[in-house]
């Protein structure tokens, strides 16, 4: 396993440079999820494994992109490999809690609620990953610690450009792709983790894309992540961080 150090980003606000940004007119506004899930899809994967997939859960995602990119404490990694140290391409921050931002905090607070109560879990653990351009970019994996279990789920959602994200087998085989930006929502549940892999690849061209990734260790009540019928799960306070996986 790789040995991993963080160093932290200099400059105003810790903010990054995130060059060719230029927010589409259909995501200005206040951000807020959308509480019905109207667009969403169930995309079922071999070995138990699926995939959820809502086209612009978030709207206002403009504005959550940049209260993020400006709020939080961005670091960049240094991963040890095979003798030798070399920078991770991508930006990462853990997720302090809702005081970081009177905006952005109740927005992906708000975001965790509606995702814990219709998925049946409680959803602790938050952390952002930014990819500035298309030279950032992360190789096939699954989560480092929730591939060992049976089943689980991780929830992304997706903010800025959009940016290619591509799941597939385990061992190798035929991969399922999806352009994820703009207040996308995607989550892997099922076996997803242990029997499939997902990546971010490099391509030529392509503006900023920030996830914000929120785990949990098991599924809804049924495995399969279905909503529940119970009563909404109240927020959940300031996280514990656990180390990134990036998507």
């Amino acid at each position: 396993m790789a040995n991993v150090r963080s160093t932290s980003v200099a400059g105003a606000a810790n903010r990054p440079v995130v060059p060719g940004w230029r927010p589409s007119l259909f995501t200005l506004g206040p951000p807020h999820p959308d509480p019905t899930f109207a667009t969403l899809v169930r995309h079922d994967l071999a070995e138990q494994a699926w995939v959820d997939h809502a086209r612009a859960w978030v709207d206002g995602s403009a504005e959550l992109f940049e209260r993020l990119v400006d709020r939080l404490a961005w670091s960049s990694r240094t991963v040890t490999m095979y003798g030798r140290q070399v920078d991770e391409p991508r930006l990462t921050a853990a997720w302090p809690g809702p005081g970081v931002d009177p905006v952005a905090g109740p927005a992906v607070e708000e975001v965790r609620r509606l995702l814990s109560h219709r998925y049946g879990v409680a959803l602790r653990s938050t952390w952002a990953n930014l990819y500035r351009d298309g030279r950032d970019s992360v190789a096939w994996h699954g989560d480092r610690v929730l591939r060992q279990r049976e089943v689980a789920l991780v929830a992304i959602v997706s903010l800025g450009e959009p940016r290619p994200f591509r799941l597939r087998p385990v061992g190798g085989g035929d991969s399922v792709g999806f352009d994820l930006g703009l207040g996308d929502l995607l989550v892997m549940g099922g076996s997803c983790q242990r029997t499939w892999q997902h990546g971010v690849p490099k391509v030529r061209r392509a503006g900023p894309r920030l996830s914000l990734s929120f785990r949990a260790e098991r599924p809804g009540r049924d495995g399969r992540g279905e909503p529940r019928q119970s009563a909404l799960i109240s927020p959940i306070g300031q996280d514990t961080p656990v180390p990134p996986s990036p998507q």
